[in-house]
């Protein structure tokens, strides 16, 4: 009666309560979501809209031209996927961004000081997180599909998603000056996934850089990798040498790498909004820290099978027993510890071509 009533004013009355009720819909459904994303134990729950981050194209390119992505030709790969959601799913009307704490209970800079064990980034104390995230983003995405009928796609960093942008845009955090995201309530020790949806949902605000005049982060990173904040030249980051990059590094960086034989903490150890983050709850983040500072003697004469046993779940894993072996036998040569010579002659004949060059680097700097 109300719509068809020929009153103009009746008419305005009406859209504007149509209008409220379905805004009330989507706050409501708002809340839903963010209490169910807690209760599946996720950290934090945010959302954003497809297309707030128009500037992050000219960002990326930007970046691939002076090539300080180094070996990461994915990322120029689906370029126009990658800068704009609708490219990668016309269907997407929202974007919820779920974040998983793994901030450790120790001191992550204390292990570097252990110079004849292998240090592993702290993200790799536990199950490969893609495998465990994933699994409870399906949980959570099914529960939504079945509450509201809608479509979703699920993301956990191996698609052309650019989840750091647009986690700033949904209020999660702020690229820091390290380039990883900051949260004023988790620090920067956690993981980030993402869910696409056709639904309507009202978006979050979005968060606003607090990094400072601190520069922690730039000082302490031993290669010199940030050219300037807040821009990072993988080609001369540790976590990218040990992880990304394929053959030998660059002789002038080996020194610099020390006995990280998997990622580097550096910069995320000794952010100061750490001390407003919770320890880690999730236990299997922490399943397998027992893989961590294990004597280097023992890890350099791991055959490829008893490299893929050990590291079975780990994301350690996904490097292969070449790289692994390679990086093993760069923080042998910065141990200085000549009980190593003799296990290293065995490598000089290795099938794998920057393991042979990994040991004779190793021995010339152990025989000084």
């Amino acid at each position: 009666l109300w719509i068809t009533c020929p009153d103009l004013c009746h008419q305005s009355i009406m859209q504007i309560w149509i209008f409220s009720m379905f805004e009330a819909s989507k706050l409501q459904l708002k809340e839903k979501i963010k209490l169910k994303a807690i209760q599946e134990g996720f950290s934090s729950v945010h959302l954003t809209l497809p297309d707030v981050i128009p500037e992050a194209g000219n960002k990326l390119r930007e970046y691939l031209d002076q090539g300080f992505h180094g070996q990461m030709i994915w990322l120029d790969n689906r370029f126009e996927w990658r800068t704009n959601p609708k490219i990668l799913w016309p269907e997407v009307r929202s974007i919820i961004i779920l974040s998983e704490n793994y901030a450790p209970k120790f001191d992550a800079l204390e292990g570097l000081k252990k110079k004849d064990r292998g240090n592993l980034s702290v993200y790799a104390h536990g199950k490969d997180y893609h495998i465990v995230m994933k699994k409870k983003l399906k949980k959570f995405g099914s529960w939504l599909v079945r509450q509201t009928g809608a479509e979703i796609k699920v993301f956990v960093d191996t698609a052309p998603v650019m989840e750091k942008p647009l986690a700033q845009k949904a209020g999660l955090g702020w690229q820091g000056k390290h380039t990883n995201l900051v949260s004023r309530d988790l620090g920067n020790w956690f993981f980030i996934g993402v869910v696409f949806t056709n639904l309507d949902i009202a978006p979050d605000d979005e968060e606003t850089d607090h990094c400072g005049i601190c520069t922690k982060c730039l000082d302490i990173c031993p290669t010199s990798a940030f050219p300037e904040p807040y821009k990072l030249d993988a080609r001369r980051c540790i976590s990218y040498l040990t992880i990304e990059h394929k053959g030998p590094v660059d002789i002038e960086l080996r020194s610099k790498i020390g006995n990280r034989i998997y990622g580097c903490d550096d910069c995320l150890a000794v952010c100061p909004w750490n001390k407003f983050a919770v320890k880690g709850s999730e236990l299997s983040y922490y399943s397998k820290q027992e893989l961590n500072l294990l004597p280097l003697g023992e890890l350099v004469l791991l055959t490829d099978e008893d490299f893929r046993r050990k590291y079975s779940g780990s994301p350690v894993k996904r490097i292969g027993r070449n790289r692994f072996i390679r990086n093993v036998l760069y923080a042998i040569g910065n141990s200085g510890q000549k009980k190593f010579l003799s296990r290293l002659k065995r490598l000089i004949n290795d099938n794998d071509e920057s393991v042979r060059d990994a040991a004779i680097w190793a021995i010339s700097k152990l025989q000084v």
